[in-house]
């Protein structure tokens, strides 16, 4: 106990680059909205069952009182009347300040409701911000404005171009919209202009051809830019069977040859399999966020799994946060809190040294990211 609690200060003290995460909400929220916030499902449970009495709803009674002053394992109810009674632009302020990050990068094409941006976002964290370009949204964009089908690629592949200097990644959702399965050579430009026209009949377009997902991957790989996916566990638009990313082994391939960086998000349940791919292919990296928060107390058990086979200088830190500022924090020291126990159990056991546990700690909370993005 005492290894571990040396090692879990050595990682506070070490800030971390959170390489995936989204805006937080600006308005307060009532009780509903609030557990709304805590899950991936669309619609709150049956009458009775409570999202604080869940890995994540313990979690956050655990940890998060204290950062606006109340005891920790406050009652759900005296904790979000205090949440209110502070109003959210200082709730946010809380727990963002206290999550220990040195820098954002920001996916902003997820905003169904108000969101603070990158720039507000990094202000609060006190921490640089970056931007992660969602490929569909571009798509989708050109799409609404009426392009001519035979024209969709051009414009497209120039929108992505032009911005890719003023972001650090590309983000696929491949896996929510037509699931993960991307052999690795390009389509034919007839075949995107063909889907292109089909997802332009739409009045509210929406990327969903694995073509389409496949032409966007590879616009941003012919940009340069590290590309993110999402993988595994996700809301209901996600079809979890085609969420597993040893479909996706032909697109990693073809990246790898192109010497980009593939980022595999998330994860679970697929996690093991992602390590896999760490191991084997030079350009896949992985985290274990999102999850994280969710499995609470059994977060750990998450993170020594995916740290089986993946080389510890290929996984990186995200919270994958969203909605809740609370989700920074929580993900913040749920991770430090697994990382501490994995390393130190490591020294213990005389699997590694003293001096390999902290080398391995600024890998992973930092050192990594900073590398593959070049922050």
């Amino acid at each position: 106990m005492g290894r571990k609690r040396a090692v879990l200060e050595y990682l506070e003290s070490l800030p971390l680059v959170d390489h995936h995460c989204h805006g937080v909400f600006e308005a307060d929220l009532d009780r509903a909205e609030f557990e709304a916030a805590l899950t991936e499902a669309d619609a709150p449970g049956p009458p009775g069952a409570s999202l604080f009495d869940s890995q994540i709803g313990f979690a956050l009674r655990r940890w998060c009182p204290p950062v606006l002053g109340l005891d920790a394992h406050a009652a759900p109810d005296d904790y979000l009347e205090r949440r209110a009674d502070l109003g959210a632009a200082e709730v946010n302020r809380r727990f963002l300040a206290a999550s220990g990050l040195r820098a954002v990068c920001v996916d902003t094409g997820h905003a169904p409701q108000p969101v603070l941006g990158p720039a507000a976002l990094g202000e609060l964290v006190g921490a640089d911000s970056h931007e992660v370009l969602r490929l569909e949204t571009v798509a989708e964009e050109v799409a609404a404005e009426g392009v001519a089908a035979s024209g969709f690629a051009a414009e497209v592949r120039s929108r992505i171009e032009a911005r890719a200097p003023s972001v650090v990644a590309a983000k696929s959702i491949a896996a929510y919209r037509a699931g993960l399965e991307m052999p690795g050579h390009r389509p034919p430009d007839a075949e995107v202009a063909a889907a292109a026209g089909r997802l332009m009949r739409h009045l509210e377009p929406r990327v969903s051809e694995e073509p389409l997902h496949r032409f966007l991957v590879w616009c941003a790989v012919d940009a340069g830019l590290p590309v993110q996916f999402h993988v595994g566990y996700g809301d209901l638009d996600a079809d979890l069977r085609r969420g597993d990313p040893l479909l996706l082994i032909g697109m990693l391939r073809a990246m790898n040859d192109a010497g980009v960086p593939a980022m595999l998000l998330h994860n679970y349940p697929y996690h093991r399999n992602a390590g896999y791919l760490a191991q084997v292919l030079p350009n896949v990296y992985v985290d274990a966020g999102l999850a994280m928060n969710n499995l609470g107390h059994r977060a750990h058990v998450l993170l020594c799994e995916l740290l089986e086979l993946a080389p510890f200088g290929k996984v990186l830190y995200s919270s994958d946060a969203y909605g809740l500022a609370e989700l920074y924090f929580l993900g913040s020291l749920l991770f430090r809190h697994a990382l501490a126990g994995q390393l130190a159990g490591g020294v213990d056991d005389g699997a590694w040294t003293d001096g390999d546990a902290r080398r391995v700690a600024e890998m992973i909370t930092r050192g990594t990211a900073e590398r593959v993005y070049g922050l």
